[in-house]
């Protein structure tokens, strides 16, 4: 679900469980185009900043990471961490940034 009508798309992968309480391996990807605000466009305008400036990661209402990006994250920010939980929930991923950008998505995470 997109909160932005900004075009994005994401590459969500949570890896499978060896049992209750085992690590997971997650990876996220989000798809968008970053600008620096440095860029001059073609008639020597510069091209407005426009980054991700945050990723929030929720397992139902627990933050389980967040991190701050800056101007030097590139294009498509990568993000892998891993995550430990007894308990099944859904996991909810937010993207906030530049502009009044926001991005949301949801996955199950299941234990066993």
């Amino acid at each position: 679900m997109a909160d932005s009508p900004a075009k994005v798309r994401t590459l969500i992968h949570i890896g499978t469980p060896a049992g209750p309480g085992a690590p997971v391996e997650i990876r996220v990807t989000l798809g968008h185009a970053m600008e620096n605000g440095l860029r001059p466009d073609g008639y020597g305008n510069v091209v407005p900043r426009s980054i991700v400036t945050r990723f929030e990661c929720w397992l139902d209402e627990r933050l389980v990471l967040a991190t701050d990006l800056y101007p030097a994250i590139s294009a498509n920010p990568y993000v892998a961490f891993w995550l430990r939980s007894d308990k099944p929930g859904t996991l909810r991923f937010e993207w906030t940034g530049d502009n009044g950008f926001s991005h949301r998505e949801t996955r199950p995470f299941v234990t066993s």
